[in-house]
């Protein structure tokens, strides 16, 4: 495995030892302003040949199989499982089963949310933004677990709390689902306007669904600027990559 090993984040979780996952951040690779490090992402007009050696960089890093299979992501709540011969138009999680088989999702503010059971022989990877998180992606993906108990879920960098600026029908949209997520917003500086806290809604959603082991929610994509991507604060910027897969 390199030594570049800002390049990425290894989850703090208890997961067993058959498990590898990571996370990118922008630094290193090769893409230039406003991309600038190593931008993951395709779909963000970035010179498609720097995002394919950021890709291979990054895989080399961590040792990476090449079987990775990136998603059309729309906030949505569609799960694929992996390995597939017919992948859906769009998705916004995956699950595996198989050996070496990549899980991953693009990131730059949206929260990206880690499954695996006890034993190692399940994973997954889901792409949860505001839109995905209210409508059930993580309901959708840990339902394609069998033992939702033995369950256990590492939330990566996301927008924090204190960045997150939504409007009042955001807030409503997850109250009127879940009374508790009140809990989760707290009124912003400009009139009308609030602060979500994405991990903690994360949480409230994962623990009415059965999952007790929740680590992680620990950073801010929108403020730690050297670090990570941030659609919300830039605009037109690059992506990480959390990527899960059961090793050999």
């Amino acid at each position: 495995m390199s030594s570049n090993t800002s390049s990425y984040i290894c989850p703090n979780w208890p997961a067993p030892s058959s498990v590898r996952a990571y996370v990118s951040t922008r630094i290193g690779g090769v893409s230039r302003v406003p991309f600038d490090g190593l931008n993951l992402g395709l779909h963000v007009q970035d010179d498609p040949a720097a995002v394919m050696k950021n890709r291979q960089l990054f895989a080399s890093y961590i040792d990476m199989p090449d079987s990775t299979t990136w998603l059309n992501q729309v906030h949505g709540t569609d799960v694929v499982n992996l390995p597939s011969n017919s992948l859906p138009e769009s998705a916004d999680a995956a699950s595996s089963c198989s050996v070496n088989q990549v899980c991953a999702v693009l990131t730059a503010d949206c929260l990206p949310v880690f499954f695996c059971n006890q034993t190692g022989t399940q994973v997954a990877v889901a792409h949860a933004g505001w839109r995905g998180l209210c409508a059930g992606v993580l309901e959708s993906t840990l339902a394609q677990f069998d033992e939702k108990d033995s369950v256990m879920v590492w939330l990566g960098p996301a927008i924090g709390p204190d960045a997150f600026e939504v409007g009042g029908e955001v807030r409503e949209a997850f109250i009127s689902i879940t009374p508790d997520a009140e809990a989760a917003f707290k009124p912003a500086r400009k009139a009308g306007k609030w602060l979500g806290d994405l991990y903690l809604l994360a949480k409230q959603r994962l623990v009415t669904a059965g999952v007790t082991q929740i680590c992680g929610g620990d950073y801010c994509t929108f403020t730690e600027e050297a670090r990570f991507y941030s659609y919300r604060r830039d605009g037109k910027t690059g992506r990480m990559a959390s990527v899960i897969w059961i090793a050999e």
